[in-house]
């Protein structure tokens, strides 16, 4: 089953012939997905939670090859937007089946949840603020809603992910039971909700399962007071190892530590892994233009920037690093940036590569996540390609930006 496939994939797992030929084909910058891996993380994922009810959580990866992929595999979507929810839609989920969590929604993004649900009764609208509720009653709307609490407890890789004790996500957790009692009033309420935050691994486990522990037990509070929930839901944030010489997590004991942080709850887990699924999935081609040898560092130029993956330069994140074309020359220390206008255009710092030489093709993995969907046009610089690999096929799923992309909103 797809679920014993291997817990992680190291860039070294990648087939460098198949990337090659797609640089070759198609340019660099270059995001290449395999969405069989994709399949294969969401599943294993699910069958550590046999009894939870696996949602994908859209945010990390909108792609429509992706959310397809899920959506056949047969994942339901969680969107923290309105464009989510429709670019679920356009990929084939049931919006009777989708999830809207708003965090300080727009107008634009209640009218269209609104819309929708007239439409389709069964989606569900999370909000966190007692704001966003009368808002959502001023619109008319009566139907499902989860309330999302604030845990006081926040876990993850960075500071900035770490949302369970950000005060901007979640109703405060003491003032919860009051606002349950208001919102049964108003809605239908079905759920509770709470995300501590992303990227979780083996150090951070125990405090992500005491956060998990504290809205279960809100779970309890809030159904003895009377409410009929459906489902509580814990959100994602488990994590997969960047690093290379980090464990990934066992997901069968995940699975049991959930379970024992939870304990007796008259509902249904939820769960919404989204890097889980899709980071070790993709990686970008980028092709070395330049080295420069300096008395403090050999710098490494590459076509890929700031613009094509943000994470080092908004989180300092690593990601692993491999010479595609060469993977078995000596490694040297060496540091690789791409071509924007600021010191913070860096992938790495004096890390060890096998010796870059120009037009050498390196591959920057574990970009799945938060890759593509935080790329931008810094320096005027069109978003790459993206290619899938599927059954053993390659196709283009999104296409290179030109310039006139890049420009054509403008108005003299």
């Amino acid at each position: 089953m797809s679920h014993d496939s291997p817990p992680v994939r190291r860039l070294a797992d990648w087939n460098h012939e198949r990337l090659e030929a797609v640089a070759a084909e198609h340019g660099t910058p270059l995001y290449a997905v395999d969405l069989d891996r994709v399949a294969e993380n969401y599943e294993r994922f699910a069958a550590a939670f046999p009894d939870a009810h696996v949602m994908y959580a859209a945010k990390a990866h909108t792609g429509r090859a992706v959310l397809s992929t899920l959506v056949e595999t047969g994942a339901d979507i969680e969107c923290a937007a309105w464009g989510e929810l429709q670019r679920a839609i356009d990929a084939g989920a049931d919006p009777e089946t989708l999830q809207y969590t708003a965090v300080n929604p727009p107008d634009r993004d209640l009218d269209y949840a609104v819309d929708l649900a007239a439409e389709h009764p069964g989606l569900t609208i999370t909000a966190g603020a007692r704001h966003t509720f009368d808002r959502l009653e001023e619109r008319g709307y009566d139907g499902r809603v989860a309330i999302r609490i604030n845990p006081g407890i926040g876990t993850g890789h960075h500071e900035k992910v770490a949302t369970g004790k950000d005060a901007k996500f979640g109703i405060p957790y003491d003032a919860v039971p009051e606002v349950a009692a208001d919102v049964r009033e108003r809605f239908d309420l079905v759920g509770l909700h709470a995300h501590a935050g992303s990227g979780v691994l083996h150090d951070d486990l125990d405090d992500h399962c005491r956060a998990i522990g504290k809205v279960a037990d809100m779970g309890r509070t809030v159904i003895a007071d009377g409410a009929d929930l459906e489902f509580v839901d814990f959100g994602g944030g488990f994590g997969v190892p960047y690093r290379e010489t980090v464990e990934p997590l066992d997901m069968d004991v995940v699975g049991e530590k959930v379970r024992e942080a939870v304990g007796d709850l008259d509902a249904r887990i939820k769960l919404e892994p989204g890097r889980y699924v899709v980071a070790d999935a993709e990686l970008i081609l980028t092709e070395v233009n330049t080295i420069k040898e300096t008395p403090v560092a050999t710098v490494v130029g590459v076509d890929a920037s700031l613009a094509t993956l943000i994470r080092p330069a908004m989180f300092g994140s690593y990601h692993p690093i491999r010479n595609v074309t060469a993977p078995d020359r000596d490694s040297e220390p060496v540091s690789v940036g791409g071509p924007c206008c600021t010191s913070a255009d860096v992938f790495c710092t004096d890390r060890p590569i096998a010796r870059p030489e120009r037009e050498d093709l390196l591959a920057i993995g574990n970009a799945g996540a938060y890759g593509y969907e935080l790329a931008n046009q810094f320096h005027s610089q069109p978003r790459p390609a993206e290619v899938a690999f599927e059954n053993g096929e390659t196709r283009v799923v999104r296409e290179r930006e030109t310039l006139d992309d890049v420009t054509r909103l403008e108005r003299t």
